[in-house]
């Protein structure tokens, strides 16, 4: 008797371990299946030339997701400095910034002061930027479904802004407010990339984690409109922008700006790719 009762107990603690597996695996299964119906139809709304579709070129083994950003007009800056742009060309947006095994990937190295295949890299100057960027264009003839007359840079600053803001006037893409829900700042290290919420074209950390290096070299914003702004035509320093772990939430706005000096390395700053055409 106590035989059969210690079977029918063996057979009861299966059938309860298989029924929890079976709903972790179909929730998984659910989660999967979600996501590649996403996916595709982000890559189709890509194709249609829709903000924020998606395109997804696989270098070195790694796959880079990139978010369309329209031709469009916007108000970039601050309100007292705030001035009308227009962006003549789409480009593409690297879906999240460049993480460490990306960089290691074309580079060779891993300058960064906080490990991690996923971690954005950081430690790496705007001419290493510029180093990383030659290599990839070089890469980029080879690889499947790669657009065509397009190549790889840092965004413009007015290209960065646009793309941050996803069609919002707030001071950041949720909103007039931030909290440590929505983006990585006000801590003691760097994230995993993807860690925070999207903007609505997709676009993750655009808010902290790290500051990004953009192409412009910096300089006081014109008093009128503009098309295709790219900066001043000498001076020192390199714009950067979205804040970063290191601070608080007004160095995060999408209007904030600041600059480096483009030979300089830190472990707040890294970089964002952007595809655009030649």
């Amino acid at each position: 008797m106590r035989t059969h009762f210690c079977l029918f107990l063996s057979c009861l603690f299966c059938f309860a371990l298989l029924s929890g597996c079976g709903k972790a695996f179909e929730a998984r299964f659910a989660h999967r299946i979600a996501g590649s119906v996403e996916r595709t139809a982000a890559e189709r709304a890509g194709k249609e030339g829709k903000a924020g579709g998606l395109t997804v070129l696989k270098i070195n083994g790694i796959e880079y997701f990139f978010r369309w950003c329209p031709p469009g007009t916007f108000k970039m800056g601050d309100e007292d400095k705030a001035h009308q742009v227009t962006l003549t060309h789409g480009f593409w947006m690297l879906e999240t910034q460049v993480t460490q095994e990306m960089w290691e990937k074309v580079m060779g190295n891993n300058p960064s002061n906080f490990k991690g295949a996923k971690l954005p890299v950081e430690q790496v100057s705007w001419n290493d930027s510029q180093e990383f960027i030659t290599k990839l264009n070089a890469l980029l003839a080879g690889t499947p479904g790669a657009p065509a007359g397009f190549k790889f840079s840092l965004p413009t600053e007015a290209q960065w802004e646009y793309a941050c803001r996803a069609g919002t006037t707030t001071a950041y893409s949720f909103g007039d407010t931030l909290t440590q829900q929505q983006a990585n700042f006000g801590g003691y290290r760097t994230k995993e990339v993807g860690s925070y919420p999207a903007n609505a074209w997709g676009l993750y950390d655009m808010h902290g984690n790290v500051y990004e290096w953009c192409q412009d070299l910096f300089c006081d914003y014109p008093s009128g409109a503009v098309t295709d702004p790219t900066g001043a035509d000498r001076g020192s320093g390199r714009v950067i922008r979205g804040g970063s772990w290191y601070g608080n939430a007004q160095y995060c706005r999408s209007a904030y700006r600041d600059y480096c000096d483009p030979s300089n390395r830190y472990y707040n700053v890294g970089i964002r790719l952007s595809l655009v055409s030649q």
